[in-house]
């Protein structure tokens, strides 16, 4: 995210192009303006392009001068509260605020009620790099996320190579594509497709770009969304419909190339006719759906990956490589993708790809996946933005039946009975047996030429061994200058840093009704009551910060706050500890 290092990478080694990927970068008119200055491209749409398109704001202008269907919108961009709530009183609720410089569902909210309205624009406006957001009149009931792919020369040729749908998303990012959408009447995709393209010729757009919208198939409504000027996480299922390698067309375009060299030559233009191909794109990200999608950290033992026809797999785990998942990047692991000539068999072989994934010493959302793919709803391809918050329980519930480790030999090889000795080691990276032990150097790093006496550690026995996930053993422990003594020990991976961890912030119990407790380790971000205060049932309390995003952790329940954390703003929390204690009102008028 460094520009000026990456300027100093690239005069250090003579580099003449640099790809930005997907990540924020990518879309940065200032990375592609200042490697212009030094004759360095930077493979995308250029820096005039991205000023169009990249900004939100800018995007709709743009979409209004093509007349394509916009949504009431502010038209300035704002960091303050008061001015989406003078829109809101204009156009009513829903209304979505979304950072202009956002980008992966980072900096996006709805907000349905009045209520909420303070706390989940601060929390966008926090969000955005330049502090500044916008808010449109929010198309929920019925609308689907449809996508158009577009590519330009740069000098007015403009290719779609047709739409994908992305509907099911969590905290506003996908999880899982589809190419062609499921829409039934491909007619209501027609005028999305010609209204992607009018905007691109327009304003002689170069490289690949993805122009959202939103479209309800019903009444054939559509909205302009916005532009990601950049490759997409999805562009996999377009590449698996087209036939296309759109990456390395990209470089040739870059070079350039014309459509047919580049490998575009021969597609069809015509938004009714599209390849007779599906494909879905499934994203395996490191995160506990069960507790708001938080961050999974810890090291990767072991995995399998699906294979056979028309399954393609993008990951960087690499067998025999450790992998660790730490919270400074994106949490997707690894990318699913399968294409099969019709809907019906693109399903099945969705179900059979996920039977045969699994990711062993993290938690992951490949249960819920499972979930999915196997829902009826999903099977009749009938799932709008709204339908996994929709029905985000009841795939919960379901996800629990797909929780297992599938069987790699499907029943057809017995396996082997474990004795105690084989089962605490099961599943571990790391063999660890009875007398096992370690002479152990402790010294400060400030001292580090003294010479310590060595600590002593033999295990006594092994209990449980899914090292690094936990490990269980009894062990001798000798200090320096004592005589051995006996322990127990048990050890557990966290995400949770050293000082939130040795913090004595009071722990929640989560049997306890009037608990509030939080459910992701993170850093505080600000406490949003007082004890006194009297919530409602879904108020936010605090604020917790993980990764990008800023989560609301909020009651369960409407009562009396009489109880509060005293952890500080920017202060390390974990997870389980307790964030306030709510108690009803009427027992507390009893009192």
């Amino acid at each position: 995210m460094d520009i000026d290092e990456l300027l100093d990478i690239v005069k250090q080694h003579n580099i003449d192009a640099v790809h930005p990927g997907y990540g924020f970068l990518s879309e940065s008119p200032k990375l592609a303006r200042r490697m212009a200055e030094i004759d360095v491209m930077v493979v995308g749409p250029g820096s005039e392009n991205l000023d169009r398109t990249g900004d939100k704001l800018q995007a709709r202008l743009l979409a209004v001068e093509c007349q394509v269907p916009v949504l009431p919108a502010l038209t300035e961009p704002t960091g303050r509260v008061d001015v989406v709530q003078l829109f809101v009183e204009k156009v009513g609720l829903p209304v979505m605020v979304k950072a202009v410089d956002g980008g992966g569902g980072r900096g996006i909210r709805l907000i349905r009620n009045l209520e909420d309205l303070p706390s989940l624009v601060e929390r966008a406006i926090a969000e955005s790099p330049s502090k500044k957001v916008f808010a449109e009149k929010a198309a929920i009931d019925g609308f689907r996320h449809v996508e158009v792919q577009i590519v330009g020369d740069g000098v007015g040729n403009v290719m779609h190579l047709w739409e994908r749908e992305c509907s099911i998303q969590r905290r506003y990012q996908k999880i899982v594509e589809l190419a062609p959408s499921t829409v039934v009447n491909h007619k209501v995709i027609k005028p999305v497709i010609e209204a992607a393209v009018r905007m691109a010729e327009k304003i002689k757009y170069t490289s690949l770009g993805t122009f959202e919208f939103l479209l309800n198939p019903q009444t054939a409504e559509f909205f302009f969304l916005e532009i990601n000027p950049r490759l997409q996480v999805e562009h996999t299922i377009t590449e698996a419909i087209c036939s296309v390698d759109i990456v390395k067309a990209q470089l040739r375009l870059a070079q350039g190339a014309s459509f047919d060299e580049a490998g575009f030559g021969g597609l069809p233009q015509s938004p009714l006719q599209s390849p007779k191909m599906h494909s879905i794109q499934l994203r395996i990200t490191a995160e506990d759906p069960e507790k708001n999608y938080s961050l999974s950290i810890g090291k990767i033992q072991s995995f399998r990956f699906p294979s056979g026809n028309g399954i393609r797999v993008d990951t960087a785990l690499i067998n025999g490589a450790p992998a660790v998942v730490s919270s400074d990047f994106d949490s997707v692991i690894a990318k699913v993708i399968v294409t099969a000539r019709t809907w019906q068999d693109i399903v099945s072989k969705a179900r059979r790809a996920l039977a045969d994934t699994s990711v062993v010493g993290i938690t992951t959302n490949i249960a819920l996946l499972r979930a999915i793919v196997d829902h009826a709803d999903f099977r009749a391809g009938m799932c709008d933005t709204q339908w996994l918050e929709a029905k985000h329980d009841e795939l919960l519930e379901q996800s629990c039946t797909h929780s297992q480790l599938p069987d790699p030999f499907h029943g057809l090889v017995a396996p082997q009975p474990l004795n105690e000795s084989n089962t605490a080691a099961s599943g571990a990276s790391h063999m660890f047996r009875k007398d096992d032990a370690w002479s152990i150097a402790l010294r400060p790093q400030s001292s580090a030429t003294s010479n310590p006496r060595p600590h002593h550690l033999q295990l006594a026995k092994v209990i449980r061994n899914d090292f690094p996930t936990n490990f269980a053993a009894d062990i001798m422990f000798t200090a320096p200058g004592s005589s051995p003594q006996a322990f127990r020990m048990d050890m557990q991976s966290t995400s949770t840093s050293a000082s939130a961890t040795s913090s004595q912030h009071r722990q929640g119990s989560r049997s306890d009704g009037s608990h509030v407790v939080l459910p992701i380790s993170g850093k505080l971000v600000e406490v949003l009551v007082d004890v006194g205060d009297v919530v409602k049932k879904d108020d936010a309390i605090c604020v917790v910060k993980q990764m990008k995003m800023e989560i609301e952790v909020r009651s369960h329940k409407a009562g009396l706050i009489t109880w509060l954390t005293e952890a500080e703003d920017d202060e390390d929390v974990a997870e389980g500890m307790l964030a306030a204690i709510v108690e009803d009102e009427k027992a507390q008028a009893k009192l």
